[in-house]
């Protein structure tokens, strides 16, 4: 492997990865903490294999961190993380098959097999993840329980695409504010405090299909 890009914002995985790459005898290890490092990085090593920890990194959406590896089309990705969502998971494969995924919690054996597959060319998926893949999609709720709004529900509706506030907002026709109030009358009403959650209770609720993912 010529050269691999660690984003990764986890100290600890990060030194380890970093040892690993070194015993493999990677020739050039770099190390990103930004989205636009990233880019940088990239645009000098347009051939170089990405290891990120989506959940640590500061994209806003999977649609952009679809949008920068789409830019990079000679570079191969692995999905790094503790923990990554179904949905996030079938989005992600599903817009880019190219993609690898393994988690922390793997065997080197398999964090080993991700970065020789991607050095090769080839996706890998490690085992506990090919099992979350293959269960049914969860079936959507009757009712909502927490009784939002119909504008809320629109609004969270539109998060669970993956829109920013600016972007609804835009789309909407209404003012960024509004859109943020929303957002926070949403996350305080769920008590919830990221995107991933209010997508899985969207889905929950019957207010987002998660089919839509898939169009």
């Amino acid at each position: 492997m010529k050269t691999c890009i660690l984003a990764d914002n986890q100290f600890v995985t990060n030194e380890g990865i970093f040892a690993i790459l070194e015993r493999k005898g990677t020739e050039n290890i770099v190390r990103v903490r930004t989205m636009n490092e990233l880019q940088e990085k990239l645009s000098k090593f347009p051939d170089a294999v990405v290891m990120l920890d989506y959940t640590l990194f500061d994209f806003t959406s999977m649609q952009q961190m679809l949008n920068v590896k789409a830019a990079a089309r000679k570079s191969a990705w692995i999905l790094f993380s503790n923990e990554l969502g179904e949905h996030f998971l079938r989005y992600v494969i599903l817009s880019d098959p190219t993609v690898s995924v393994v988690m922390k919690n793997d065997s080197r054996k398999e964090i080993m097999a991700a970065l020789e597959n991607a050095e090769s060319g080839f996706s890998y998926i490690c085992e506990s993840v090919e099992q979350i893949l293959q269960n049914e999609t969860p079936s959507n709720a009757d009712t909502d329980p927490v009784h939002l709004t119909a504008s809320e529900k629109i609004i969270l509706h539109e998060i669970a695409l993956g829109k920013t506030t600016k972007e609804i907002a835009y789309e909407k026709n209404l003012s960024f504010h509004t859109v943020n109030s929303h957002r926070k009358n949403i996350f305080r009403k769920l008590e919830i405090n990221n995107v991933h959650e209010a997508i899985k209770y969207a889905i929950r609720a019957g207010i987002f299909d998660v089919a839509e993912y898939y169009i």
